[in-house]
């Protein structure tokens, strides 16, 4: 008989157990951020009002969901985590423990635009990030990324 071996799908993030500090914290932080992001999506969309003329008072929810998706998907690609993530010293990383790239920043972005508009998906998130080890929500689940405290330059 053949034995095949696997690699785990986390394989290059910090394990939990031993580096656990690097997912100490993490639910408040990602919470923290989230406040953050969505206070500085919703000032860009009512700076973005008038240049539409007002009309964007008619799909004012569909301008913010817009401004948001293009917010999140520009900063996971440049930095691999929003300016709220930042402030508060945290970033996603994927399945090797490597910054997003723009693939990857398109479909975590989508995940967690996805489980936004189907609002229980985004308390299922919440769940997991509270009880999972790595802290992870669904996005993370499905695609083996995690947000992480920011490693130490140098």
């Amino acid at each position: 008989m053949t034995t095949i071996e696997s690699t785990p799908v986390w394989d290059g993030l910090p394990d939990p157990e031993t580096e656990a500090e690097f997912y100490e914290g993490v639910p408040t932080k990602r919470a923290i951020a989230w406040c953050l992001d969505v206070t500085l999506i919703g000032i860009v969309s009512v700076v973005l009002v008038p240049f539409t003329l007002f009309t964007a008072l008619f799909y004012f929810p569909v301008l913010m969901a817009v401004v948001g998706f293009l917010y999140r998907w520009v900063c996971l690609t440049r930095g691999s985590a929003t300016l709220g993530m930042r402030l508060t010293g945290i970033e996603i990383r994927d399945h090797s423990g490597a910054r997003l790239d723009p693939t990857g920043a398109f479909l975590h972005t989508a995940g967690y635009a996805a489980s936004l508009a189907i609002f229980p998906l985004q308390l299922v998130s919440i769940a997991l990030m509270l009880i999972s080890p790595r802290a992870q929500g669904l996005t993370d689940h499905g695609l083996g990324t995690a947000a992480i405290n920011r490693p130490a330059e140098g």
